[in-house]
């Protein structure tokens, strides 16, 4: 009696893996999924989501200062990066702080998006028509309640400049580190 107890709980909990793996696998661009709004699936059930909300308007922080590691640009450098800046910049306040520190729910892993994560969700959130404009939250086509104004990325460009990218129109371009851009943390999934 006992192993036929054991081998039905195993059953039921094979059967409930099974059902989180085909959840997964049913995730789409624009979905609201773990805290936040999925903008990337990569070929193994993963991705990343953006929060659903600004974090504000910051600082990127340490102007005069190069942060050493803090140049990734493709897809999968932005937590790296803002684990960078955290480590070479004290500055407290500052964009990458307020991606590191914020708890959506249960989840506490968000950082700043790199330089190809913010196009990316431009692309997929932003402009979601592919009319190469956004006209604000109240824009249908924008799945994120996007701003039309530049949010910071956690790539670098030099000591005095980081990547920043305009929501409005799509165009990226870098911006001085103390201006005050909009942060919308993201986080792996």
């Amino acid at each position: 009696m006992k192993k036929l107890l054991v081998f039905v709980f195993a059953i039921v909990l094979l059967g409930s893996c099974n059902k989180d793996k085909d959840e997964i696998l049913t995730i789409n661009i624009g979905d609201t999924y773990q805290g936040g709004i999925v903008f990337y699936l990569d070929s193994n059930g993963g991705g990343l989501i953006t929060a659903k909300t600004d974090q504000g308007n910051y600082e990127w922080g340490c102007y005069g200062t190069l942060i050493s590691g803090a140049d990734g640009i493709v897809i999968g450098t932005g937590n790296q990066n803002t684990i960078d800046i955290k480590v070479g910049c004290t500055e407290a306040g500052i964009a990458p702080d307020n991606c590191i520190n914020l708890t959506i729910g249960e989840y506490r892993d968000w950082f700043l998006p790199s330089k190809d994560e913010l196009n990316l969700i431009w692309t997929n959130l932003a402009d979601s028509d592919g009319d190469g404009n956004n006209n604000g939250p109240s824009d249908p086509n924008n799945l994120g309640g996007f701003a039309s104004g530049n949010y910071w990325s956690s790539t670098e460009l030099d000591s005095s400049f980081s990547w920043a990218q305009n929501f409005r129109i799509g165009s990226q371009d870098h911006n001085i580190k103390t201006n005050l851009l909009y942060v919308r943390a993201v986080r792996a999934f």
